[in-house]
């Protein structure tokens, strides 16, 4: 998984993943962390980072279920959203 940085309209990660062949993108809110570390602040770019290392196989999952469109995520993974390559 590559993190391209932070989208500050959408206050989500922006990420890109291989599903298949093909490269998908989408957007990892930073909101999923605040039940686990960011309790009352925004997360800092380096602890947010680390939530999504720690986490990268469970935001793969849901991105691969996205982009096949094969059903829906479990929660709290159900909050990524896939984008459009501009």
């Amino acid at each position: 998984m590559d993190i391209l940085g932070r989208d500050r309209e959408t206050e989500c990660y922006h990420v890109k993943i291989d599903v298949d062949g093909r490269t998908v993108s989408a957007l990892v809110p930073e909101r999923l962390g605040a039940g686990h570390r960011f309790i009352g602040a925004r997360p800092t770019h380096q602890s947010a980072y680390t939530w999504i290392a720690e986490n990268q196989t469970k935001i793969e999952a849901a991105i691969a279920i996205l982009a096949r469109g094969t059903g829906r995520p479990k929660a709290p993974f159900d909050q990524i959203t896939l984008i459009e390559e501009r």
